[in-house]
C-alpha cells in the first residue's frame, strides 16, 4: 500500500499471553509518536512462537488495542505464513559463510561460560563459540552427533557496533565479548525473533521502532544481520519498562495488570490511557482521557526516563 508519509512504525504484540499495562504502555507510546508525525501504523502479529502461541490470544490483543483506542493502517499481518521468506535469508547467510550450524544448548552455553558476571540480557550468557567453524550444514552436524542444530550468526572478532537510541543517546556495543554469535534459526526448524524481526521491518517499509528498553541489546545485534543482508536500518527508540517493586519487569508475579481484567472490574478505556499517559508524563495527574487527545501534544524527549514502578494498586 502506497503512504504518503516518511514514518511507518508497528504495533506488534505476541500471542502468548493476554496485554497487561507494560505492554500497553509501550504500544500507547509507540502510537503517539507516529500519530503526532502523521506517520504509518501497521499492526503486525508476531506468532513465532510455536507452543507458547495461546488460541484466541491474537484476537484478544487486536480487541484490547481498538478499545485502547489505537487504530492502524496496514495489517493485521502474521508472521507465521511468511516460514519460506525467513527460510531464504538463513539459507543466504549460510552461502555467505555468516551463519553456522550449533548443537549446543541454552544449559551447555551457561556452563561454558566463564564470565563472572551476570548475563547481559535475556538471551542468557554469551555464547562461547564451541561450534564455530565445525560444520557449514546442519546435515553434517546431524550425521556427526545426531543432535539438531539450531543456526547462529557469527558476529565476527572484536565487533562494535554503534547507533542512535532517539530515548537512550548514542550507543556503543562491543557485540563479540558482550552479546557473542546469537541465534537466528532454532532447533526444532523456525526462524528466531532477531531474523524475523528485521527481515519483516524492511519488508514492510518500518523505519520506527519504539519498544522496551529491555530489547536494547537485541538491536545490536539486529544491526549486525541488517548489515549482513545489506538491509537499511530503522530509528529506534527504548522507553523504560513498567516493573513490579523488585525492579523486574511486569509479569504474573505482580498480579492480575491485563487489560481484560480491568475492563471487567470496570475500568473504562479512558481510566487506564489516563494512567499510562500519566506514568508516561504527558498529564500531571491521573484523570480519564483519550489517546486521541494525547497526539496532538506529544513529545517523546519529554518521556521520564526512570522505570515505571506498579505497586499492585489502582493511584487514586
Amino acid at each position: 500500500m502506497a503512504s504518503t508519509s516518511p514514518w511507518r512504525g508497528r504495533l506488534a504484540p505476541s500471542p502468548t499471553g493476554v496485554l497487561h499495562l507494560g505492554n500497553a504502555r509501550s504500544f500507547l507510546l509507540a502510537w503517539l509518536d507516529l500519530r503526532n508525525r502523521s506517520g504509518e501504523v501497521l499492526l503486525r502479529i508476531e506468532d513465532l512462537d510455536g507452543p507458547r502461541v495461546r488460541s484466541g490470544a491474537s484476537e484478544a490483543a487486536i480487541e484490547d488495542l481498538e478499545w485502547l483506542g489505537l487504530d492502524w493502517d496496514r495489517g493485521p499481518v502474521y508472521q507465521s505464513p511468511r516460514f519460506d521468506f525467513y527460510r531464504a535469508a538463513l539459507e543466504r547467510l549460510a552461502v555467505l559463510g555468516l551463519a553456522y550450524p550449533c548443537i549446543c544448548r541454552r544449559g551447555d552455553v551457561a556452563q561454558a561460560a566463564s564470565a563472572p558476571h551476570e548475563p547481559p540480557d535475556l538471551d542468557g550468557p554469551v555464547y562461547p563459540g564451541t561450534c564455530r567453524g565445525k560444520w557449514s550444514e546442519a546435515a553434517e552436524a546431524i550425521s556427526e552427533t545426531g543432535i539438531e542444530p539450531c543456526w547462529r550468526l557469527d558476529v565476527g572478532r572484536s565487533r562494535e557496533v554503534e547507533f542512535q537510541d532517539r530515548v537512550l543517546g548514542a550507543q556503543h556495543v562491543h557485540v563479540d565479548r558482550d552479546l557473542g554469535d546469537f541465534v537466528i534459526w532454532r532447533r526444532g526448524d523456525s526462524p528466531a525473533y532477531q531474523l524475523a524481526v528485521v527481515l519483516d521491518d524492511a519488508d514492510q517499509g518500518i523505519n520506527q521502532v519504539l519498544r522496551g528498553d529491555d530489547l536494547l541489546p537485541s538491536t545490536a545485534r539486529q544491526c549486525l544481520l541488517l548489515e549482513s543482508l545489506n538491509l537499511p536500518r530503522p530509528s529506534w527508540a527504548h522507553v523504560p519498562l513498567v516493573v513490579g517493586e523488585d525492579g523486574l519487569r511486569l509479569a504474573k508475579r505482580h498480579g492480575d495488570t491485563s487489560l481484560r481484567k480491568l475492563r471487567l472490574e470496570g475500568r473504562s478505556a479512558e481510566d487506564v490511557v489516563g494512567l499510562l499517559a500519566f506514568w508516561c508524563g504527558l498529564i500531571p495527574d491521573v484523570r480519564p482521557v483519550s489517546a486521541k487527545e494525547l497526539v496532538a501534544g506529544f513529545d517523546l524527549a519529554e518521556l521520564p526516563r526512570e522505570a515505571v514502578v506498579w505497586t499492585g494498586s489502582w493511584p487514586e
